[in-house]
């Protein structure tokens, strides 16, 4: 059973419970437009079905429904900020934005965040650089749940990684993706339902590829992508968005989503942004991204493939079918959707079921 609602209803919901939980009006705002924004795109995974853990933790104290994420120390090309544990949309708007700001002054800048929270969906963030005609980039890491080549278990997060390439008559060039092999909240979202999993997504307490979600996160790991590559992008996340920015990283980090919902998650992050213009005209970038992605539209396909997708075309596409029609939330995301609503006195607004 799914249940379709319009975006504008749903951006509703999700501010007023965000309100509802103590954040100021700009910062529910902040959230409500991240958590949309993703289940537009059909990345349900990371949008409003977290909405509940989010507050559980604004509740409990381990988020501060009034935080103020501020800059603690900058160059002309670089900053890191310190998240005071709030909303990590939030931390991570400003710190985009923070990027952006020096990239149009430096050519390319980074800002490293510590002191934060789960953050979404890493896409949203790059995206917000390419809206400004910049190339964005941004990551976080996480408590392990990722083996390691030939490890028995966890050794690092799943350490989400984004890019945003803008483009002129097409939409950005969009990639975000975890570096395990499948994001977590799909083996959870296969546990809810009961149902097995592909035998290459997780291994069990022994090391051994299994297709039996049931005990994960507790017992196995996810594997990381194309093996020890993916583990290697894995430690350079790890480096960029913990190390470097002053965050906890590796097991110093608590899980937002099982962890006690009073303590402070520790998360980091980093953001990049690069401004064409200062290396060639907008224009001319912009024409010869879009030539890339005509070539490899025109180019050969195999026997039954109707068309060649770039990174973010066919989040783009549902995103432009949920403006029109609404999104088809699916029976997990409703049921959390629900949950969320009732923990600060709301009811999910009239939709469609089929």
């Amino acid at each position: 059973m799914t249940f379709r609602i319009a975006y504008s209803e749903l951006h509703k919901l999700a501010e007023e419970a965000f309100r509802r939980a103590g954040l100021a009006d700009d910062d529910a705002r902040t959230g409500a437009d991240v958590l949309a924004v993703t289940d537009a795109w059909g990345v349900f995974t990371h949008g409003t079905k977290n909405l509940a853990g989010y507050l559980r933790r604004l509740q409990a104290g381990g988020l501060r429904p009034r935080g103020q994420p501020r800059v603690v120390s900058e160059g002309p090309a670089w900053a890191v900020v310190d998240g005071d544990s709030s909303l990590g949309m939030v931390t991570s708007v400003l710190a985009m934005r923070k990027a952006v700001a020096k990239a149009k002054a430096s050519g390319l800048a980074y800002v490293g965040v510590r002191n934060s929270c789960h953050f979404g969906a890493a896409g949203y963030y790059a995206w917000l650089a390419a809206q400004e005609g910049l190339i964005g980039i941004a990551m976080a890491n996480d408590i392990p749940s990722v083996a390691a080549p030939g490890s028995r278990g966890a050794i690092t997060g799943s350490n989400p990684l984004a890019y945003a390439v803008p483009a002129g008559k097409h939409r950005p060039i969009l990639l975000d993706m975890a570096i395990s092999t499948v994001a977590g909240g799909k083996v959870f979202a296969a546990r809810a339902r009961g149902e097995p999993i592909p035998n290459h997504w997780i291994i069990d307490a022994q090391g051994r590829p299994t297709s039996d979600p049931s005990g994960f996160p507790t017992v196995g790991a996810l594997l990381p992508m194309a093996g020890h590559k993916g583990y290697g992008l894995a430690l350079l996340i790890e480096t960029l968005s913990g190390i470097l920015s002053g965050a906890a990283i590796t097991w110093g980090i608590h899980s937002w989503s099982h962890h006690d919902a009073s303590l402070q998650t520790l998360h980091g992050a980093g953001f990049l942004a690069i401004d064409v213009k200062l290396l060639q005209e907008p224009e001319t970038f912009t024409r010869r991204v879009d030539g890339l992605i005509d070539e490899i539209h025109a180019a050969p396909r195999a026997d039954g493939v109707q068309r060649l997708y770039v990174p973010g075309e066919m989040e783009w596409e549902r995103y432009d079918t949920a403006m029109r029609e609404g999104i088809c939330l699916p029976s997990d995301v409703v049921a959390n959707l629900k949950a969320a609503a009732e923990m600060v006195g709301l009811k999910l607004p009239e939709g469609a079921e089929s």
